[in-house]
């Protein structure tokens, strides 16, 4: 029988003991390029699977990356991370928890994002200058009062009220929940600003209609000697189309000029918005033909500036060409040629391209489509068309719409022959029994009829309730600011001067015999 030999042992190079250490440390750095090379839930299943069978489950960096790649990859999926981290150990690391926080913060469920704040301060874990800027954006998203308060609090607690990006949020917020004094004191209080800081101010003032402050902080900015950048000037352009203040306006432009920027299809699109809406229709078209490139937004925002002003044949000649390039219309698009038709009085083009808008381009109408396709029907004389009209529309006729057909009404002398106007008022009344502005129109509707029994009811109700006629006003725009008048009042504190002037004017038409 032949006999193995018994190995003996080499005392010179003796056997390496087994090392469990050294082996885990191998699979992490596995585990960790295989991640990092990961590009689908399935390969992240697998790889989840094989830390847990390694006994990798409390590896920080592990944890990291896996949190990491649910949360920022375009294969995200915020709950897998959510129970990765909820069945972790050692929790002491805040990275995984941020980028959850930022993952919700951005997704369609923001709430979320501050449920998973709260869970990550329950387990003792300290919030960097990185948790705070996202779970503030979470709650200006829900609009979250007193979750957002209670995170301020938490923020000057841990001493991170300077940070600037935390203070950014902070405004955001604020502006989110219509708190205008808190939004300006946060503002008003950083210690830091950067460019960004001035221009989410200035967007969240525009944003809530506080036009007056967003050009004082404009103006601000410029003074301490912020370089405004695109978006700044973006912003700025925006509020001088909702306050119409075309002088204002052509100083942003001006600004845009002397810097030598070169008008992008962002930029030219915002002037050519504002000059169309302050009426200002040749400097539009004079953009509108300079732009080298210019998109779907452009060509709509011409379009309704022609509509608005009643160049109707314009505005349709401008979406056939539009309709021969490479562009396809939009929604606001659409609006503009029904603006179009309305002030033209084209009822069967407004159907056709209603039904075009639709049909053919696949875009569904919104309710203010279907709102000025109404009127464009109740201005024609269509009142019955135009009621059966809102009646089937997939809402319910709100009291604008309401409003515009019973006004239409009185134009065309309908006087209820056809039963529409009682039935409008009868609805107006059931949506805003206690409108001063409904109240005032029917009033008016039963005078043109002779039924002052019922003008004098409605008016002694007005009385009675405390219900005022909403003053007429008009505004005039001078030297860059926007002067307004109110029927019956005047707040103006030249308001004397004004009337001198005015009786100076009036004795001088006396005398050329005017």
């Amino acid at each position: 029988m032949v006999r193995f030999p018994v190995p003996t042992t080499n005392h010179i190079f003796p056997p390496k003991p087994s090392n469990c250490n050294s082996d885990l440390l191998s699979k992490a750095r596995q585990c960790l390029s295989f991640l990092k090379l990961c590009c689908s839930k399935k390969h992240l299943y697998q790889i989840h699977a094989q830390t847990q069978v390694s006994g990798l489950q409390n590896d920080a960096k592990i944890l990291k990356e896996l949190v990491r790649f649910c949360t920022s990859s375009s294969s995200k999926n915020l709950p897998y991370a959510r129970s990765i981290l909820c069945n972790y150990v050692n929790d002491s690391v805040p990275i995984p928890w941020n980028n959850l926080i930022r993952g919700y913060a951005w997704s369609d469920r923001p709430r979320e994002a501050v449920w998973v704040f709260i869970d990550m301060k329950r387990r003792g874990i300290k919030p960097t200058e990185f948790t705070y800027p996202f779970v503030l954006k979470a709650c200006a998203e829900i609009s979250g009062l007193n979750e957002g308060m209670q995170v301020q609090a938490n923020v000057t607690k841990s001493g991170m009220d300077s940070d600037v990006y935390t203070n950014n949020n902070l405004v955001r917020f604020y502006g989110s929940c219509r708190r205008k004094r808190d939004a300006c004191k946060v503002f008003d209080d950083m210690c830091e600003r950067s460019v960004v800081s001035w221009n989410v101010i200035i967007t969240v003032c525009v944003e809530n209609l506080w036009l007056g402050e967003a050009v004082g902080y404009f103006v601000k900015m410029k003074d301490l000697g912020f370089e405004p950048d695109e978006t700044t000037m973006l912003v700025v352009l925006s509020a001088c189309t909702e306050l119409g203040n075309l002088s204002l306006g052509k100083w942003v432009h001006l600004q845009l000029i002397e810097r030598g920027t070169v008008l992008n299809c962002q930029l030219g699109t915002a002037l050519i918005d504002m000059y169309a809406k302050c009426g200002a229709v040749g400097y539009a078209r004079l953009l509108f033909g300079r732009m080298e490139e210019i998109n779907v937004w452009t060509w709509s925002a011409m379009i309704l500036g022609l509509a608005q002003h009643g160049y109707a044949e314009e505005a349709l000649e401008l979406f056939s060409n539009m309709k021969s390039s490479s562009i396809s219309p939009n929604y606001v698009t659409f609006l503009g040629v029904l603006c179009a038709c309305n002030h033209a009085g084209m009822v069967e083009d407004g159907y056709r391209y209603f039904h075009e808008m639709e049909h053919v381009h696949g875009i569904k109408p919104m309710r203010i489509h279907y709102h000025t396709m109404a009127d464009i029907l109740a201005r024609a004389g269509h009142l019955k068309e135009a009621y059966t009209f809102i009646m089937n529309m997939p809402f319910q006729p709100n009291p604008i719409v309401l409003r515009a057909l019973l006004s239409a009404s009185s134009i065309h002398d309908a006087k209820y022959q056809d039963g529409v106007g009682n039935e409008v008022r009868r609805r107006l009344l059931e949506l805003e029994p206690r409108g001063s502005q409904n109240l005032v129109i029917v009033a008016n509707k039963y005078a043109e009829v002779g039924m002052w029994e019922k003008v004098s009811n409605v008016r002694r109700f007005m009385k009675n309730v405390g219900l005022k006629k909403i003053k007429g006003m008009s505004w005039v725009e001078l030297g860059g600011s926007i002067h307004r008048f109110y029927s019956g009042y005047d707040s103006q504190v030249e308001l004397a001067g004004i009337y001198q002037i005015l009786e100076t004017l009036n004795l001088h038409m006396k005398v050329l015999n005017f």
